[in-house]
């Protein structure tokens, strides 16, 4: 098992961070959250002779899942996650590309839904699931111990926090995941999250001002 890495395609009109999670070795991997330009995903699968196992879905939300089932069938592959309390999103994925003007988008349909304590992984590299509510019912984060890094999604951002104003959304619930679930795991783990850079959890503990 080589070292776990990750390359960030920027998608959709929102430029959210596709992320591609790879084994450095054997260049195998997994692709989180193709919101979208399914092209662009490919292109950089194929440049860096990425193989992708599957497709892990953080939340059901346009610019995370709107590309998934394109993804899916140009690849072969499964999608996983998020937890099946974003079944309604995923459902409406169609009429969410309606309303903000974006075309080619499919509904979402996982091959299994993720819930809280279970493990994902690719190679040996193992990422335990938190279900993270509050943005969308139905978020997860996928964490790795080994590496202290975690896949946050839409719901820590540097210096902020996921919006609660879309269906599904609860400010309190968002911001009790991110205290009782994240932060507890330390200050030292790294982040990606779903749009804009990421940061360490001890940063945004400190300074972010939604958390203080």
């Amino acid at each position: 098992m080589g070292q776990l890495n990750a390359g960030i395609v920027p998608v959709t009109p929102f430029q959210q961070n596709c992320t591609i999670l790879f084994d450095m070795d054997d260049k195998h991997g997994v692709v989180v959250d193709p919101g979208g330009d399914i092209d662009k995903v490919l292109g950089m699968l194929k440049d860096n002779a990425i193989t992708a196992e599957a497709i892990w879905i953080t939340h059901g939300h346009i610019d995370h899942a709107g590309g998934a089932m394109e993804l899916k069938e140009a690849l072969g592959i499964e999608i996983i996650g998020p937890h099946e309390a974003d079944k309604m999103l995923l459902d409406n994925l169609e009429n969410q590309g309606r309303r903000y003007g974006i075309g080619g988008v499919r509904n979402c349909v996982p091959d299994r839904f993720l819930t809280e304590g279970e493990t994902v992984s690719f190679g040996g590299h193992v990422f335990e699931v938190l279900h993270c509510p509050g943005h969308a019912p139905g978020h997860v984060v996928y964490y790795n111990r080994a590496a202290k890094f975690a896949h946050v999604g839409d719901v820590l951002f540097r210096g902020s926090v996921g919006r609660t104003d879309l269906p599904g959304g609860d400010h309190a619930a968002l911001i009790a995941s991110i205290k009782d679930k994240l932060l507890p795991l330390g200050d030292d783990i790294g982040f990606i999250c779903g749009h804009g850079p990421g940061g360490r959890f001890g940063e945004e503990r400190r300074t972010n001002p939604f958390l203080t």
